[in-house]
């Protein structure tokens, strides 16, 4: 219930709200000229510290999933090199194989070249014992031609039955070195031949041998070289991510250096605007129930300290939220006018609307995020007339109404005025 009829405390404490409210009117005093200008200024810096904040922290989040899809990569890297050395132990025993088979196509070739030579000796051996019967044979005459001789000289059938016999072994024993002639040849052709094939199969192996070195080395180092250029790539983004996390801490910390700025020079226009009320003689009553509510929506955020939904850091979160979604009508919690309407980068479109005093307390109210407004600067309104829609601009996470109460310059908890 109020103590006294709003139009007389607007009178009285036209001038205290004047100073009391965020962007209020100019004071007639230099002092509050000069509060208001230093008001003014900090509140442009800290729109614009809003802005570094947005920017680094979303350099931030795009370094991280940078930094995230990196290491990715190197896990698939390092997957990539596990299943390289997997492949490079295979070859490795592969190639010991190889190596074992190409001994043992080097000591065939060996032995292949040894049976040769023996080969080329055996032949040679029986061309001499070969040459030796053809001298023979020219020396003392065709073996023919002595066994006819021989039946004439026989002095009897025994003699004869001997020469005969002897002759025969003779003859036999030339055609034999004929025959070990001739197989010493094929043996020979055949012996060269197992060298030539020797020889091949040695020439493979080594090729094959050298192929897989070479296959393993290229593994080996395709490997290496995939985990080296990510790991590189990791420890700039790294970098990047730190350079980014300094950068949005340094935001923040001029942030809050801003905000404790202006909290303090609202508790300054604070103390004069309660100065001023109680210089008027102004008295205090309930506050309950003095606002309407200015959307048709339940409440989704209330007034206090919370976690940042969109950037995550801890602070005062200045008003209360109301749902409902897009275009709802946004109402006037009490009459009073319009004192500011502007764009800002972190409430979107924003309206203030100055109330006079209410239960002893120079009172406005703020609206954010709006789609539209239907009134501007200088209007006058009634409770509950429309005065705008809800919307999605600044920051934002969905269509809403973020609704302020101020009471003497300072922000408090809407819920305990509506």
């Amino acid at each position: 219930m109020r103590s006294f009829p709003r139009t007389a405390h607007r009178r009285l404490a036209a001038a205290a709200i004047a100073a009391a409210l965020a962007m209020g009117s100019v004071s007639s005093t230099a002092a509050a000229d000069d509060l208001k200008h230093k008001q003014k200024q900090v509140e442009k810096k800290i729109d614009h510290a809003h802005d570094d904040l947005h920017s680094s922290s979303r350099q931030l989040q795009k370094a991280q999933a940078r930094l995230d899809a990196a290491r990715h990569d190197l896990e698939d890297a390092r997957t990539d090199l596990a299943i390289a050395r997997g492949k490079l132990a295979v070859a490795q025993e592969r190639d010991e194989r190889m190596q074992a088979e190409l001994e043992q196509a080097e000591a065939e070739l060996d032995q292949a070249q040894a049976e040769l030579l023996a080969g080329r000796h055996a032949v040679v051996a029986q061309q001499d014992v070969v040459a030796d019967t053809i001298t023979q044979i020219y020396t003392e005459g065709d073996p023919a031609l002595l066994a006819f001789s021989s039946l004439l000289e026989s002095g009897s059938a025994e003699d004869l039955s001997t020469r005969i016999e002897a002759n025969r072994v003779f003859v036999g024993t030339e055609t034999r070195q004929y025959d070990d002639l001739h197989a010493a040849k094929v043996l020979l052709e055949v012996q060269k031949q197992q060298v030539k094939d020797a020889r091949n199969r040695v020439a493979d192996k080594r090729r094959a041998a050298a192929d897989t070195l070479a296959a393993m080395q290229q593994l080996e180092l395709e490997a290496e070289s995939a985990k080296a250029s990510v790991l590189a790539l990791v420890g700039e983004l790294s970098a990047a991510r730190a350079d980014a996390r300094a950068a949005r801490a340094a935001d923040l910390q001029k942030l809050r250096k801003l905000q404790r700025e202006q909290a303090r020079i609202k508790e300054i226009l604070r103390k004069r605007a309660l100065r001023a009320l109680r210089n008027s003689q102004s008295q205090k009553g309930p506050t309950g129930g003095l606002l309407a509510w200015p959307v048709n929506g339940e409440i989704t955020s209330p007034f206090g300290y919370r976690v940042h939904p969109i950037y995550g850091y801890w602070g005062l979160h200045d008003g209360t939220d109301f749902g409902g979604g897009c275009g709802l009508p946004i109402h006037a919690a009490e009459s009073g006018r319009v004192i500011s309407s502007y764009y800002s980068p972190v409430y979107g479109r924003r309206m203030l609307i100055d109330h006079g005093a209410l239960a002893g307390a120079g009172v406005a109210t703020i609206y954010n995020h709006a789609s539209s407004y239907t009134v501007g600067t200088g209007s006058t309104v009634q409770r509950g007339q429309v005065i705008g829609y809800t919307g999605d601009t600044g920051w934002s996470t969905g269509c809403h109404l973020h609704f302020s109460v101020m009471a003497n310059g300072r922000a408090v908890d809407p819920q305990n005025w509506l």
